[in-house]
């Protein structure tokens, strides 16, 4: 099973025109209202995350964020910085062979994250549920989420969520 868990502003954006996402803090949260994130990752075995997703998490200044291993998908990193060996993974290849090794390890619910990531999912159709919050501001550029597919894929709305009186959140699952 693999499942995302992201956000975006209402015209799609993960990332804005400069790759931050200083806009995800735009609606005041002074509880630190988690928005079911906790609860999500309680139902992952581990995470499978591109590099520029790994690479913009290990740069935030604050400690490993994950309790779960963390599998970082690339072809261009040559191994893990020595920081975080042990608590994330290196693997490459295509994507069914990724799979399977992840899941010869005995991980078997995955949490899929990064742009890049998630849409090469999507085009094999191997996203099983997806979570999407929407922040309401337009960027008016920035990284996409979605992208080109080669066929249509169809989910059903399993779930709505208010946050904050301004965030929306919908829980999708694959129809096949």
């Amino acid at each position: 099973m693999n499942k995302v868990f992201i956000a975006t502003s209402l015209d799609g954006f993960i990332a804005d025109k400069n790759g931050g996402i200083d806009w995800l803090h735009s609606i005041p949260n002074p509880d630190n209202n988690d928005m079911g994130y906790v609860e999500f990752t309680n139902g992952v075995d581990a995470l499978l995350m591109g590099r520029t997703t790994f690479e913009t998490v290990i740069g935030f200044d604050v400690p490993w964020p994950y309790n779960k291993p963390v599998f970082v998908l690339s072809n261009k990193l040559k191994e893990i910085p020595e920081s975080h060996k042990g608590k994330a993974f290196l693997v490459n290849g295509n994507l069914t062979e990724v799979l399977a090794g992840i899941h010869g390890k005995g991980y078997e619910r995955l949490y899929i994250d990064g742009g890049t990531t998630i849409r090469s999912f999507l085009r094999e159709d191997l996203i099983d549920e997806i979570v999407l919050t929407t922040i309401p501001i337009l960027l008016g550029g920035g990284s996409s989420l979605f992208g080109e597919l080669p066929k249509e894929l169809n989910f059903e709305l399993i779930g709505t969520k208010t946050f904050l009186n301004q965030i929306s959140q919908r829980h999708y699952k694959r129809k096949k």
